[in-house]
């Protein structure tokens, strides 16, 4: 059972808990940490993209941010993003290395594996400069399944027509470093 801090619009925790199965049954507002891992290429900037396990519970087989996660209730936005990527893909990082690149707010309502699926979150958007190989990744395998670099301009340029299955907000790429 994962549990998370209830929060104010900006992220704010209000003293109050909620299992995540209920935050997303309820639409209860919590918080996630978003990671960009990103490198510079032939005078282009690439992406890596995480392609989501069969397993999850949102968004199955889609490719999605480099790293990402829900806070556990009590823990703050950095030091989860930096267990998420430790986590999700083997990588060591320092709160120094993460740039912050903004905060989200992210409302919607779908439908997965036959229920009802409410996501508001108030999500803080980082960055970290990596030029990493994907095989020197330890993917966790009931979170991700493969990795992909791709140039951040065709990552947008596909997000946006949707040309291939995605989870992804173009907004939230538009955040980003472009150079």
């Amino acid at each position: 059972m994962e549990i998370l801090d209830i929060v104010d619009e900006r992220g704010v925790p209000t003293g109050e808990t909620v299992e995540r199965e209920t935050a997303h049954a309820r639409g209860i507002r919590h918080r996630t940490s978003h990671v960009w891992i990103l490198r510079r290429r032939n005078q282009a900037v690439e992406v890596l993209l995480q392609k989501r396990s069969l397993q999850k519970d949102s968004h199955p087989g889609c490719y999605d941010i480099s790293s990402a996660g829900h806070i556990p209730a009590g823990m703050g936005f950095v030091e989860s993003a930096i267990r998420e990527l430790k986590e999700e893909l083997g990588i060591c990082a320092e709160s120094s290395d993460l740039v912050y690149c903004g905060q989200r707010m992210i409302q919607s309502d779908s439908v997965f594996h036959g229920k009802p699926f409410h996501d508001c979150q108030v999500s803080n958007v980082y960055c970290l400069w990596l030029d990493v190989n994907p095989e020197e990744l330890t993917l966790q395998e009931e979170e991700v399944s493969g990795v992909l670099w791709i140039r951040l301009s065709e990552c947008i340029r596909l997000v946006r027509e949707n040309g291939f299955p995605n989870c992804i907000v173009p907004e939230e790429l538009l955040m980003l470093p472009q150079a």
